[in-house]
């Protein structure tokens, strides 16, 4: 956390504020805020900080959309950080490119301190990405920069989802919106770390066929888009399939066969 507090600190552009939220931490976070409050100057001398029960990071999330005032809407993750320049670079892109409400950019990655090199298929999407945010969660929330007005259009993230709740609001905005990227390396995201949701639900497609099911039955696809989700929550569960009728889990099986049957 205080290294991505830190990275906000240490930014060029100088107009923003910064919201805290504190999903029920216990590792002393209040105390270092008050203490960064007291030793620091300018951004994060007023830092917003609120101390929330703990209900997962959509609920987080929403905590702090709530909270801002601003037009536009960056995340940062506790365990990523901004480079120096990510929001002054944001907004000229936001400048540049009036018609377009959501952004991201490109990420470095590291994994326990290493740096760890991206595949092809990790190659950051532009423009119409639906496809790419259904095959897989292409597009990082500490990368995204999202007009606070699309909240109410489509929805906050899903409270329900203890995990995938970014991958859910990456399948409502990208079938409504072209998302541009922004080609510079501006977000440094580490992982590895026990604290990650992966380790805590190492079952993540169970999240991603719900939020696929959700969205097939929203009416909201277009007939293209409808085929693709479909054709995914289908692929995602013959795997899942497999694995249950392996455990002797048939009721399992079953209802994950009754979607492929439904869609």
């Amino acid at each position: 956390m205080k290294i991505a507090l830190a990275s906000v600190s240490a930014q060029t552009f100088d107009n923003y504020e910064i919201i805290l939220v504190d999903d029920g931490s216990t590792d002393g976070t209040g105390e270092m805020i008050e203490k960064m409050r007291c030793e620091a100057q300018g951004s994060i001398k007023n830092i917003k900080y609120f101390r929330k029960e703990n209900k997962g990071p959509a609920s987080a999330r929403n905590f702090g959309i709530k909270q801002a005032v601003g037009e536009f809407i960056c995340f940062l993750d506790s365990d990523d950080r901004f480079r120096s320049d990510k929001l002054k670079t944001s907004y000229e892109f936001i400048q540049k490119y009036p018609k377009y409400k959501i952004f991201h950019t490109e990420e470095i990655w590291y994994r326990n301190g290493a740096h760890l090199p991206q595949k092809n298929y990790h190659k950051k999407p532009s423009g119409d990405v639906f496809k790419n945010a259904v095959k897989m969660c292409s597009i990082s929330i500490s990368t995204a920069v999202i007009k606070k007005g699309i909240f109410e259009e489509i929805g906050i993230f899903d409270e329900i989802m203890p995990a995938c709740e970014d991958y859910d609001f990456w399948l409502r905005a990208a079938n409504r919106y072209k998302i541009f990227l922004i080609p510079f390396y501006l977000t440094i995201k580490e992982g590895g770390h026990a604290g990650q949701q992966s380790f805590k639900y190492p079952a993540m497609d169970t999240f991603r066929i719900y939020a696929l099911k959700k969205i097939l039955e929203s009416k909201e696809l277009s007939g293209d888009n409808f085929k693709i989700a479909a054709d995914e929550l289908k692929r995602k569960c013959k795997i899942f399939i497999k694995g249950a009728l392996k455990r002797e889990k048939n009721k399992e099986a079953a209802y994950y066969q009754s979607l492929i049957e439904k869609f």
